[in-house]
């Protein structure tokens, strides 16, 4: 048993690769809240359910996930590990959200408005309407007080929190009720091929995405092909000089240099040294982690093994929660 502030925190399976933004943006600072909290991460390959995957391809994509998590920091000694359907749990609590959520309060998610207005309404599955539900018990089942997400998400937190107010006000106090921990800003990185674009697998091209198991060549290419300007210093300016920001950033980021100190690195050199230097720092940087996660992905056993642990202790928590979850609400337990 630990005092320290539990965290719930998952990510989608639904590429091979993260990409350098996942990283930054999320996976690095999961790393560090191992040791200052009592960490829950999951793979939420239900969730990617609702876009239909290949089965081959989930089932590739959930362990290059896991592989991937690993190789980037996550310890399953200091944190607990696991992949979302392994713990029936979060399908039964997600029921309960489901009866709990106001019809109005599903339709006013913006993402599933964004989502069905795009595709329209015959062609939006079920389950994206109900996502931010089972979102809601992935959180709820674990007692999470803090829930690490991008501002993107802040909405589905606030949903989370109605609900777990709601049941433990109608039937008796059985939810912590959680807050979100934006995660810092941190690195904003962009497209290297439309630097004024987040980098996302959304993208039109793959070349403007630095792919943390892409193959080093592959990522030289795509830096040194970056869109950058047609002047030849290196210099930090969002708006003139989108291309070489974004680049500086990686730089920085990758180096643990502040801007100024990177800009000083480059100063009275051209844009050909300076694109083979991020290169060369970033191909360094996933090198041994793109190593790691190839090592864990040719031992399925041990990988296995890892995920049999994390969803046992993951079951210790979210089984208790959904008893006490049942007993309040009047459900029979199986004699």
């Amino acid at each position: 048993m630990t005092n320290k502030d539990r965290v719930l925190s998952g990510i989608q399976p639904t590429h091979e690769s993260f990409h350098l933004g996942n990283y930054l943006g999320a996976v690095k600072q999961w790393v560090e809240l191992q040791d200052s909290h009592d960490a829950f991460y999951c793979v939420v390959d239900l969730h990617a359910l609702t876009t239909s995957p290949d089965p081959a391809k989930l089932r590739k994509q959930t362990l290059s996930s896991v592989a991937q998590l690993i190789a980037l920091g996550l310890d399953p000694e200091r944190c607990t590990l696991f992949i979302q359907s392994h713990v029936p749990a979060h399908n039964q609590l997600a029921w309960v959200m489901e009866c709990l959520t106001g019809f109005g309060e599903a339709s006013r998610m913006t993402q599933f408005k964004d989502k069905s207005a795009k595709s329209g309404t015959d062609r939006t599955v079920v389950g994206l309407f109900t996502y931010p539900m089972l979102m809601a018990a992935d959180i709820l089942l674990y007692q999470a007080s803090q829930v690490p997400v991008g501002e993107d998400q802040r909405q589905h937190i606030e949903l989370t929190r109605d609900l777990a107010q709601r049941f433990n006000a109608t039937y008796k106090e059985t939810f912590t009720i959680p807050s979100g921990y934006i995660l810092k800003a941190g690195a904003k990185i962009y497209d290297l091929q439309d630097p004024t674009a987040k980098m996302s697998k959304s993208a039109e091209s793959p070349s403007g995405i630095i792919d943390l198991m892409d193959a080093p060549e592959v990522n030289i290419k795509k830096i040194k092909s970056a869109v950058t300007d047609t002047e030849r210093d290196v210099s930090f300016d969002e708006k003139k000089k989108p291309g070489i920001s974004n680049l500086l950033t990686i730089y920085s980021a990758l180096t643990n240099k502040s801007i100024k100190e990177s800009e000083a690195d480059f100063s009275g050199k051209g844009y050909g040294d300076f694109k083979g230097a991020v290169a060369e720092v970033v191909v360094e940087f996933f090198r041994p982690i793109r190593a790691k996660a190839l090592e864990l992905l040719d031992d399925p056993t041990h990988l296995n093994k890892i995920l049999t642990l994390g969803a046992e202790k993951a079951e210790e928590v979210a089984n208790k929660t959904l008893k006490d979850t049942y007993d309040a609400m009047g459900i029979i337990p199986r004699a």
